[in-house]
């Protein structure tokens, strides 16, 4: 079973279709057909079956999944080392973090990366989903939760303080008639997070009106006096015509963790990205030593 031939597969049983597959590893449709084919002669049986969800594998299939999951982790383990020993500060850097955070916060790291090394290039992947490390999904991720995955280097980088953020209209709404301020939280798969309960704790007769997994848009429609909005105070500050509203309590403000995987330790692009970013966000105390 070769590698090209695995990721084919297990792509096919992640994504659940032809071509979403296809998307997935930018290759055409008919090739992802072809390598399924060729996998299913070799097995002498099927290993897919459709059915109204998409397609499953079937028992052979099932059979195959442990096999394709020890090469593609064999494959991914070499990648990562071979990264990890790259000597040159040159090639492309992959940063997951939230847009918000990449243009407010992450932003003038990336400017003072780029401006040392040129052949360094830095490529952001702006998304709330927290991507897998191990397999590649990133070189770096910050996020707002500590990393849970096995052999993920990690470390609090910063603590980002937040607050309560409208329209010089809307704050004088919100503090004169607190029912009458509309709302913008994060959407339901967020809706644990600690600001969504503080912001529904103070206002509780308030309606919602707009929701979202971004930041950046809660901040545009809070700007267009759509509501209310509990914003980090590096994106709420940076947006014209927003204010900070004054409260006897602040919104609950948030650590940002920075890992990789322990294989990348070695990086010097990454390296040298951490030691800038040590020098301007980084808590005292905080920094690598």
């Amino acid at each position: 079973m070769e590698w090209g031939d695995v990721r084919v597969f297990l792509a096919v049983m992640r994504k659940g279709s032809f071509g979403e597959a296809a998307r997935s590893l930018g290759v055409s449709h008919p090739t992802v057909g072809r390598r399924i084919k060729a996998l299913e002669a070799e097995a002498q049986q099927a290993l897919f079956r459709r059915t109204k969800e998409g397609l499953v594998l079937t028992d052979a299939g099932d059979r195959v999944l442990k096999l394709a999951e020890a090469v593609e982790n064999s494959a991914l383990a070499m990648e990562r080392r071979l990264a990890g020993n790259h000597e040159r500060l040159e090639g492309i850097l992959r940063i997951s973090c939230a847009e918000w955070f990449a243009n407010y916060v992450l932003a003038p790291v990336l400017s003072e990366l780029t401006h040392r090394h040129p052949a360094i290039v830095p490529e952001i992947i702006a998304s709330y989903r927290l991507l897998n490390l191990s397999r590649r999904d990133a070189d770096i991720a910050f996020r707002i939760v500590p990393f849970t995955e096995p052999d993920i280097v990690q470390r609090r980088l910063m603590t980002i303080p937040y607050a309560l953020y409208g329209t010089p209209d809307m704050a004088g709404i919100a503090q004169h008639d607190p029912a009458a301020a509309g709302l913008i939280l994060m959407n339901t798969a967020q809706s644990h997070f600690s600001d969504v309960a503080w912001l529904l704790d103070r206002f509780p007769q308030s309606r919602r009106v707009f929701t979202s997994t971004s930041r950046a848009v809660q901040a545009q429609m809070c700007q267009r006096g759509m509501g209310i909005a509990v914003l980090p105070r590096p994106l709420g500050d940076a947006i014209t015509g927003l204010q900070p509203i004054s409260m006897p309590e602040s919104p609950p403000s948030k650590n940002i963790w920075v890992g990789y995987h322990s294989d990348l330790r070695h990086m010097d692009r990454l390296r040298v990205m951490l030691d800038i970013a040590d020098v301007l966000l980084a808590d005292p105390g905080t920094a690598a030593t």
